[in-house]
């Protein structure tokens, strides 16, 4: 009986083993998916772990147009080759091509790799001729939110001062600066402009890169603002 015992004992476990093990495999399979499509966070900086800045080339974008010149070779050279809705551009014994989402430098290496093949050791010149100013967009509680250019060296509050400056429901201690750090990531930093004005230090201003959004919340007492004293809006009631 107890040999018995002890075989169904057995056997009850080896088909738990069985059951539990595709499970596990399952699982272990839906957590490396997952994984997988979890873009990984870009590297913290060593200088300033709590807000990346992002040096990036320009990309090339549907739209832009640029100048193509062939130092030996000028009956290849093209003006104002615009980079259609697609990405494609249509280059002069190539054909079709797609140039969307590369630096010059980047391109111009694809097109001596390209021309490569009809000419010999090309040497390219790619000029930018129209492409996406350099911007920053304001939001939240100022004056004209909107997208600015960025014409040279502009700080935050230069910025907030641009967009129309604080409204009075403003939160100046909590203005939120995002930036991009890669093509998947933003970071994001509290920037207290209201402790700023009142020491008069703005050593703390960052300088806006490309791309930079500020957001300007709402204080704390903005939250009632359609609340009203009654006392005050007596001349507007008739009592019955």
């Amino acid at each position: 009986m107890l040999f018995a015992a002890k075989i169904r004992a057995a056997a009850v476990l080896m088909v738990c083993v069985v059951m539990v093990l595709p499970l596990a495999v399952v699982i272990a399979q839906a957590q490396q998916v997952v994984s997988e499509n979890v873009p990984a966070k870009p590297p913290a900086s060593a200088a300033d772990p709590q807000f990346q800045t992002r040096e990036a080339r320009y990309k090339i974008a549907a739209g832009d147009s640029f100048d193509l010149n062939f130092e030996l070779s000028p009956e290849f050279n093209q003006t104002a080759v615009f980079v259609q809705p697609d990405g494609f551009v249509t280059l002069r014994g190539i054909g079709d091509m797609q140039v969307q989402g590369q630096t010059v430098p980047e391109l111009t290496e694809t097109l001596r790799g390209a021309y490569g093949k009809i000419l010999n050791d090309p040497i390219i010149s790619v000029i930018l001729k129209d492409f996406e100013k350099p911007y920053f967009v304001a939001d939240g509680q100022i004056g004209k939110p909107g997208k600015y250019d960025l014409r040279g060296d502009t700080t935050l509050t230069q910025a907030i001062a641009i967009a129309g400056g604080f409204k009075d429901s403003s939160r100046h201690s909590q203005v939120l600066l995002f930036r991009r750090v890669s093509d998947q990531w933003m970071e994001a930093k509290v920037i207290n402009v209201k402790q700023m004005e009142k020491s008069g230090n703005l050593k703390e201003d960052p300088m806006l890169h490309p791309g930079d959004m500020l957001f300007v919340p709402k204080n704390t007492m903005s939250k009632i603002d359609k609340f009203f004293p009654s006392a005050s809006m007596g001349t507007f009631f008739r009592p019955f």
